[in-house]
């Protein structure tokens, strides 16, 4: 495992028990975000119904179609993160397997060729080369049957500014009878940025606790997302806007040498 790599392996370690703070509504978002993906697939490739989610986390986006019936595994480089999603799913009572596996080795570890494969909530930019993002995008392609659809939700960082130092509020959660103010901190450096998420712990005795978890992203734009995506074998690829709460970049894997 590359440094980076074991970085990003240990930032979403120490989110997993906190990382549904992020949304103001976990659940309504684990049911929406499900919804929005099973329209675009219905539309693009009807009748999909094995899903690979390639960056499951805690299982926001694989709990919600697992409940929808599509045939869910999921993956992520984080441990603590799997370890969750399983407890989610069992909770709940779907039916949905999770692993430990890095995106880019994907077709080594799944061995199967799935109707769908998606990487949501701005996992791909993680990978901090355009090399390290093709070398993905090649491995969801390689865990598609032919005319298999591809699904990733990324940021639209030409919409933002991509310089200094920048904070990005989630607002304050009340979990437990704790108030939780969550945010944010970007710090660039050329193409690339650090980010820190902070949580800031009220539990009303005059003291607060405050948590910090780092990671680095690739602040690429969607354009070149797309480029990358058509380098690695997809077509008919595009740009989703208004239906998810990021852009959504889709694509279609045709072997025409099947």
């Amino acid at each position: 495992m590359h440094d980076d790599d074991a970085s990003t392996a240990a930032f979403y370690d120490s989110l997993a028990a906190r990382y549904h703070l992020i949304y103001a509504d976990w659940e309504g978002s684990i049911a929406r975000q499900a919804a929005a993906i099973d329209a675009i697939v219905r539309e693009r490739w009807p009748g999909a119904k094995s899903c690979l989610d390639a960056a499951c986390g805690i299982g926001t986006q694989s709990l919600g179609l697992a409940a929808l019936g599509y045939a869910v595994t999921g993956s992520d480089l984080s441990p603590a993160a799997v370890e969750r999603a399983r407890r989610e799913a069992a909770s709940r009572g779907v039916a949905a397997e999770f692993s430990v596996c890095d995106m880019r080795q994907l077709a080594a570890h799944h061995r199967h060729d799935f109707d769908l494969v998606i990487a949501c909530d701005n996992s791909v930019p993680h990978l901090l080369s355009d090399d390290e993002i093709v070398e993905a995008f090649r491995q969801f392609r390689d865990c598609l049957r032919t005319g298999g659809g591809c699904v990733i939700s990324v940021r639209d960082y030409d919409a933002e500014e991509k310089s200094g130092i920048q904070i990005k509020p989630h607002g304050v959660r009340v979990a437990g009878g704790v108030r939780h103010l969550v945010f944010q901190v970007w710090e660039f450096s050329g193409p690339t940025y650090e980010t820190t998420f902070y949580f800031v712990e009220d539990r009303g005795d005059g003291d607060c606790s405050v948590r910090a978890f780092r990671s680095m992203y690739y602040a690429i734009g969607i354009e070149r997302l797309m480029e990358l995506m058509r380098a690695a074998g997809f077509a008919d690829v595009v740009r989703i806007d208004g239906s998810f709460f990021q852009p959504v970049i889709a694509g279609t894997w045709v072997d025409t040498k099947a």
